[in-house]
């Protein structure tokens, strides 16, 4: 995917002369490098123990997020053909995953003389 996705940056619109592709460490290889001297680019990639050039920003949140989705069983083995129906198990599993985020932080948030004492709900 290495090539393709580079060799299509020359088809965009509104480039920068000066255009750097900033890569991760899965990148750092001679092929690579020859890859972006071939097609132009200065590239600035990660090497093993030097934090990358450019920091995207924390993923743990997204990927977290993501694998709570992937873990009802029924979106991953979801056969059916109707788009409403496939739409309905994502809206579901997105609605399930933010209501077990919501009960934890409500449980000390706020406070009432009858409130469970214990996590388990009887």
């Amino acid at each position: 995917m290495r090539e393709p996705t580079l060799a299509g940056l020359d088809k965009l619109d509104s480039l920068p002369e000066d255009l750097a592709v900033h890569l991760d460490r899965g990148y750092d290889s001679r092929a690579t490098r020859a890859l972006l001297a071939a097609l132009g680019f200065d590239g600035a990639i990660a090497r093993q123990g030097i934090p990358a050039p450019v920091q995207a920003g924390s993923r743990r949140a997204v990927e977290r997020t993501h694998q709570w989705m992937h873990g009802y069983g029924k979106l991953r083995r979801c056969t059916e053909k109707l788009r409403p129906v496939v739409d309905f198990y994502l809206f579901l599993a997105a609605a399930l995953v933010v209501l077990r985020q919501r009960i934890p932080r409500a449980r000390t948030r706020y406070r009432w003389d009858t409130r469970p004492t214990s996590r388990r709900l009887k």
